[in-house]
């Protein structure tokens, strides 16, 4: 028998990996990273809250539920006139900012409809970390805890304070190259404001998806030789 055969033959006799479910380390891990990183983004958006402006606001949920569900365009006034922060100029600003909707300011006022859809990313990460990684993932469970933290990040605003709070403007005034704006007009690059929970789901998501288009697939078994 050649050695590939018999390299063949181990394959198919090796037991299936463990699934991470099954592993606690695996759980530790996830749990111990979710939970720091929903720490850091509860207090980055408490500390922009009371430190950026002027003076610290407070946020009244009955009256930006008011706003949200009758009028998300001046949910704005909710926010004292204030002057950003800049912190690289060009690059990155803190400015205060009440979103209604999601990322990138869409679907504003439909509120319910973000927060069962969050419930069901959750619910979806935690199905793929249980059952598609191994505990020796860590990539896929680091991204796992980013697209969960961030996502109960964002939960948390829109239940307590029934919007999102954001304080991340990157590229500030950088224009659109040739006069080009956005369909709301908006003549910057990136005029956009975010936070650091926002950071999290994108950056989770785009590692989670190279993570599933590089892991090896489950492979089929072959035809019995005749």
């Amino acid at each position: 028998m050649s050695d590939t055969s018999t390299q063949t033959d181990q394959a198919k006799a090796a037991p299936p990996p463990t699934p991470a479910a099954r592993c606690p380390r695996a759980w530790v891990f996830l749990l111990a990273l979710t939970a720091a990183l929903l720490v850091f983004d509860l207090a980055t958006k408490w500390a922009a809250f009371r430190f950026i402006a002027d003076d610290p606001v407070h946020l009244d949920r009955t009256a930006a539920l008011a706003y949200v569900q009758n009028a998300p365009h001046l949910l704005h006034q909710l926010i004292p006139p204030h002057d950003p922060i800049v912190v690289i100029p060009s690059i990155l600003e803190f400015k205060l900012v009440l979103n209604p909707g999601a990322v990138f300011g869409s679907g504003a006022g439909k509120r319910w409809f973000f927060i069962s859809f969050t419930i069901a990313v959750l619910l979806f990460t935690l199905f793929v970390f249980a059952r598609w990684t191994t505990p020796r993932d860590r990539a896929a469970h680091a991204a796992i805890a980013l697209i969960i933290s961030g996502g109960i990040g964002n939960l948390y605003d829109r239940i307590v304070y029934a919007c999102v709070r954001d304080f991340l403007h990157p590229l500030p005034s950088v224009p659109l190259p040739f006069g080009i704006r956005w369909p709301n007009g908006s003549p910057e690059l990136w005029p956009w404001v975010s936070n650091v929970a926002d950071a999290y789901l994108i950056v989770g998501i785009a590692i989670l998806m190279l993570w599933m288009w590089r892991a090896p697939q489950p492979t089929k078994p072959g035809k019995p030789d005749p």
